[in-house]
């Protein structure tokens, strides 16, 4: 069975504009979704054991290693089942959640999700990235340049795993709750009208039934 996985980092719950936006997307989507929130359910950070296991044969591994493999095992076959993806990965200090660089590290496997001689698995699936913002990074904008999310992410999601990536950045959303930034609540809340638009607009292009 096919299906959308949904692979959520912020830590803000239901305030979260990442989510929110996904939710949007969720809402039209046709298919079946099978979600994974990392708020709620961190991962560890990839350890020694993680490492090396991939390296050492079933008959060597010690029970550190045996667990690290069983995780990476069910993250990966968990990913490779999926037929299109959602991610939710606002921008934390210039740069992504920690728990989703964790989740990253686990399922990138030379061999196995990227780097097999070939295509990688699941090369040319639909993504859709959802990363909201406190500024704005466009353009003109005095962030301009110090977007360390979308680039790495793209690279990482469409280049080397091979997915189609589609990107949705809601920006300016600290425009609402901090006073230095409220004149730009007019432009925050343009931004985030555009970004659920686009989210429904994705849904209907990518769903099974579309």
């Amino acid at each position: 069975m096919s299906y959308l996985l949904r692979i959520d980092s912020s830590a803000s719950g239901d305030a979260s504009y990442s989510r929110q936006v996904a939710d949007t997307f969720a809402k039209d989507w046709s298919g079946d979704v099978v979600t994974r929130d990392l708020a709620l359910n961190p991962l560890g950070h990839l350890d020694a054991a993680g490492i090396t296991v991939r390296t050492t044969p079933a008959h060597e591994q010690t029970p550190e290693q045996r667990a690290a493999a069983a995780l990476q095992d069910e993250l990966v076959e968990e990913f490779l089942g999926a037929s299109a993806y959602l991610f939710t990965v606002p921008m934390y200090n210039y740069s992504m959640p920690s728990v989703f660089k964790a989740w990253l590290d686990h399922v990138m496997i030379v061999g196995r999700t990227f780097g097999t001689g070939g295509t990688a698995p699941a090369s040319g699936c639909p993504a859709v990235l959802v990363s909201a913002r406190g500024g704005g990074y466009g353009p003109g904008s005095p962030q301009h340049g110090k977007d360390f999310v979308v680039p790495a992410l793209e690279t990482i999601l469409g280049d080397t795993l091979g997915l189609d990536v589609r990107t949705i950045t809601p920006e300016l959303t600290y425009a609402p709750i901090m006073q230095p930034l409220r004149h730009l609540v007019p432009l925050h809340e343009t931004s985030l009208a555009q970004a659920h638009d686009l989210a429904r607009r994705h849904a209907a292009d990518l769903s099974p039934a579309a």
